[in-house]
C-alpha cells in the first residue's frame, strides 16, 4: 500500500529556488539564514539542536528532515535530539497555559 503525503521530501531540494521570483528577498533571506546558523557565541551543534526543536514545534517536516540530518552529521545523539524536542514541547505547553491568564481575567471581568 502506498502512502502519499501533502509534503514531498523531494520538495526540500527545491527550497534553494525561492530566489527565482523574488531574487533580492531570497538572497537577503539566505544571507540572514546563513549568518544566524553559523557558529558564534553558540556552536553550530547547539544552533542545529535549536533549529530542530523549532522545526518540531512549528511542525515543519522539511526542517525536521534537514535538521535531524544536520544534528546527526554533527554527532548529536538521538537522546539529545529527543530531549531538545521535549524542551520545545514543554515551552509550547507553558505558552498555551500562560495565555490562560487572559481567559481567566476575562471570565473574572464578565462574571462581575
Amino acid at each position: 500500500m502506498s502512502q502519499s503525503s501533502y509534503y514531498d521530501p523531494k520538495d526540500l531540494q527545491d527550497f534553494q529556488n525561492i530566489t527565482e521570483d523574488a531574487p533580492d528577498q531570497g538572497r537577503a533571506f539566505f544571507d540572514y539564514y546563513g549568518k544566524a546558523l553559523e557558529a558564534g557565541a553558540l556552536s553550530e551543534r547547539e544552533k542545529a539542536l535549536i533549529a530542530l526543536t523549532v522545526a518540531a514545534v512549528r511542525h515543519c517536516p522539511y526542517c525536521i528532515d534537514a535538521y535531524t540530518s544536520k544534528c546527526l552529521s554533527l554527532g548529536v545523539s538521538r537522546e539529545e535530539m529527543m530531549e531538545a524536542v521535549h524542551v520545545g514541547a514543554a515551552m509550547s505547553a507553558g505558552d498555551v497555559l500562560a495565555h490562560s491568564t487572559q481567559m481567566r481575567k476575562l471570565i473574572d471581568q464578565k462574571e462581575m
